[in-house]
Order: C-alpha cells, then structure tokens, then sequence
C-alpha cells in the first residue's frame, strides 16, 4: 500500500527473476523492484527466504523483509523437482535480467546456468554474486557477507590500534555487493540494447537480439574496490595501512570526538583553510597561526597535539554548543546519529526520507525512502514485502500455464 501514487519508474518493462536468499542478490533485485522493475522473486514452499524470519519479527514475519522485498511478487518452486526447474527456465528466458545469489554450480546443477540459458536466449543477462566469484580456487566455498569483509581489507582496516579488528554494525559486504551487481546489471543492459535490443523470444536461426552478458560480482573484490589507496601504497611505499580509531589515517584533523554531555560528535578540519578555522572556533590561536600546521603534511606529525586540543575543547561544550559553534565558524561537523535522531531529524525530513505504510491488518509502520531521488522517473514502495507464494497464480498464469495446470502444480507440491 502507498500514500500516494507513484510515476512508472525508470525500469517500467524490466522484467527481473530473482533466485537467491538473505542480503546480497536480494537487496540487488529489491533496487530494480524500487525503479519500477517487474521483479519475480523465486522461493522454497518449504519456508521461504530466511530473511523473513531475521531480527524484529512482527507476526512472524521480519520487519525488514518489509523493506528488503518491497514491490516483488513472490512465488514457490521445490527447485528438487524438474517440473519446477522447468518453470524457472521458462521464466529465466523471460527475464531481461537474472539475479542469483547461489554457490557457484547449483544453477549449473539444474540446468539454469548461464552458459545453458544463453544458448536459448542469446540476449540473456545474469548477475552472479558469490562469496569468491565465479573463478579461482576459492570459487566453490561459502561466502558471506562477513568474510568478504575480511577478506577485501574492510575489517583489518576497522577498529582501534590496541584492539581487534571489528565490524561495522550492518553487513556493508553483501549491500556493497549487491550495489556492484546493480551497476554491472544496468551496464549489461545498456550493452544488450545498442547490440540489438530485447530478444525475439525465437530460438535457433530465427533469434534475434542484443548480447547479454554474465556479471560476475564476488563480495570480496566489492568490498576490496573500495579500499582507497591500499594498493599502491603499499607497492610503491610498503605502507599497510592499520587501523585508527575514529580518525582518518593520514589526513589531520578529522576524527570523532565527545562532548561535555557525553554526546559524540565527528569534526573534519583536514582542508587547510578549514583546519584555520577550527582552530579559530576552539580558541587555539597559537595552532591557528603555526606555520608548521598551515598544510596537511605538516600536520600529520602533530596529529595527536591537535586531536588532544579538539577534545579538550568538546570537553569544555554540550553537542548543541559545539554543533552550532563549529557550523558557524564553516567547519563541517556532525553528530553521530542514532536512528531515533534521523526520525526527528529535520534533513532527514526535509527530504522525506521516511514513507508511512501499513501492514494488512492496518497498523502503521515507516520505511525508508528510495535512494537516489530522481526528479522524473522517482522510485518509491508499491507494496510491502508480499506474504510466501502471494504471486503463484498471478506470474504463471501470465507464462501460460492453465489453472488447472496451477492446482495440478500445488498437488504435487511444485508449488
């Protein structure tokens, strides 16, 4: 249910087929379904996705499958049985896009790989995300979010000096992932289009279409693009980089600190001219006026002088004082923010990124807005996560199976 009505997205007549669970393929699909997609999103009779069952559950169900499976039809197949293999070919060669987050090999094992369906339909666009990819020796190991994390660098990266390394409290390396695979996807699609186009739906001489492609999208290699300098600073330099607090290695002063109130605030004065006026706000004329401290590099030997003085100064203020001293002086300064300060938060208002909802019995709940905003073609949430095969008659009706062909289905338990 919406508020409001909504525009056609920008990928009104994409038409996706979702074969994966938990975060990484899901939340790449759930993209494309927020933009206006048609996206069918294949599930086990025996339970579903996992995820509906993770975390703050209301009525059974997770609240965050509300928002990770928004505007998705859901139908069932016992992927065990052939007959339901062959819906799933059926509706793959239907699919401008296919979304899987398996292991390397299940598809293959029922005769859904790429290779096989693009033998059929030349046009055919598959975003893989695995743990390691779909190559090398690691290829056919298990692969979580966590371990890409790891593995690309993030986690070495994250903590204190003195301490273990520790993860951020979300599973960025399957969201990282997932986006990766969002960008490959709509690269393929721009390559099938001026390549020819759509396919033709005919198989042998008679086919026609664009090329479609395989994007290949390992977690750990999504998390390792991220990583900055990494590389040649260690090739060129031998720098491994280690991890630092709050602070940003190598770019003085920017860190968080906290306030007399026990708030904790994140003040970044690494541009020259900004680190000035810093100083100015905190009272600290004397490093103000250093021409030691004028450039970056000079600061960076004197990194824990400065940080001591920006603290004893957060100290001295409440969050409030220090926010408004430090914005009025043009240095950029934030508060970390909880989720119960983005709900009152008047940015966050201002750019409605909260939508009013209700679940089927009527209790009202928000989700997070569709990012990015566009000015024409606006995402938004046509409906909230669908309940466990909500769609079967829907979708294979439209592929052509009969009624009875459907309650023929469900007897036998392909659905």
């Amino acid at each position: 249910m919406t508020t409001q009505e909504k525009k056609p997205g920008p990928l009104a007549g994409i038409k996706v087929l979702e074969l994966g669970t938990l975060i990484a393929g899901p939340f790449c699909s759930r993209m494309f379904a927020e933009f206006g997609a048609e996206v069918i999103k294949v599930e086990s009779p025996d339970g579903g996705d996992p995820l509906r069952q993770w975390r703050v559950l209301k009525d059974g169900t997770s609240l965050w499958w509300s928002v990770q499976a928004r505007n998705k039809k859901s139908i069932t197949l016992n992927m065990k049985e052939p007959q339901a293999r062959d819906v799933a070919r059926r509706l793959a060669l239907e699919a401008d896009v296919i979304i899987e987050n398996y292991r390397p090999g299940v598809l293959e094992k029922w005769q859904l790989g790429y290779q096989e369906l693009k033998a059929l339909n030349p046009s055919t666009i598959m975003v893989r995300l695995s743990g390691y990819g779909q190559s090398g020796p690691m290829k056919e190991l298990p692969g979580f979010g966590a371990i890409g994390e790891s593995m690309g660098g993030l986690r070495y990266v994250s903590g204190h000096p003195d301490r273990p390394p520790v993860r951020v409290g979300i599973s960025i390396g399957d969201s990282v992932a997932a986006l990766h695979g969002v960008i490959g996807a709509m690269m393929a699609l721009r390559h099938r289009d001026v390549t020819g186009g759509r396919w033709n739906g005919q198989v042998g001489a008679a086919s026609s279409g664009g090329q479609g492609q395989m994007v290949d999208v390992a977690l750990y290699e999504s998390v390792f693009n991220l990583m900055e300098s990494l590389v040649p600073e260690y090739d060129h330099a031998g720098v491994i980089r280690e991890r630092t607090g709050g602070a940003l290695p190598g770019i003085v002063p920017s860190n968080t600190y906290t306030t007399g109130d026990g708030e904790n605030i994140v003040i970044a004065g690494n541009g020259d001219a900004i680190f000035h006026r810093l100083m100015k706000a905190i009272d600290r004329d004397d490093l103000a006026a250093d021409a030691e401290l004028t450039r970056n590099d000079g600061r960076v030997p004197r990194t824990a002088e400065i940080d001591a003085a920006i603290q004893a100064w957060c100290t001295t203020q409440t969050i409030d004082t220090a926010l408004d001293k430090l914005k009025q002086a043009d240095v950029p300064v934030g508060k970390i923010y909880s989720v119960r300060d983005m709900m009152s938060d008047p940015q966050f208002l201002a750019r409605q990124m909260f939508e009013q909802h209700q679940f089927a019995d009527g209790t009202p709940v928000k989700l997070p807005a569709v990012s990015p905003k566009m000015s024409e073609t606006p995402g938004g949430t046509q409906w909230l996560g669908p309940t466990l095969g909500q769609h079967n008659h829907e979708v294979l009706l439209d592929l052509g199976y009969s009624a009875e062909d459907i309650a023929q289905m469900e007897n036998n338990k392909i659905i």
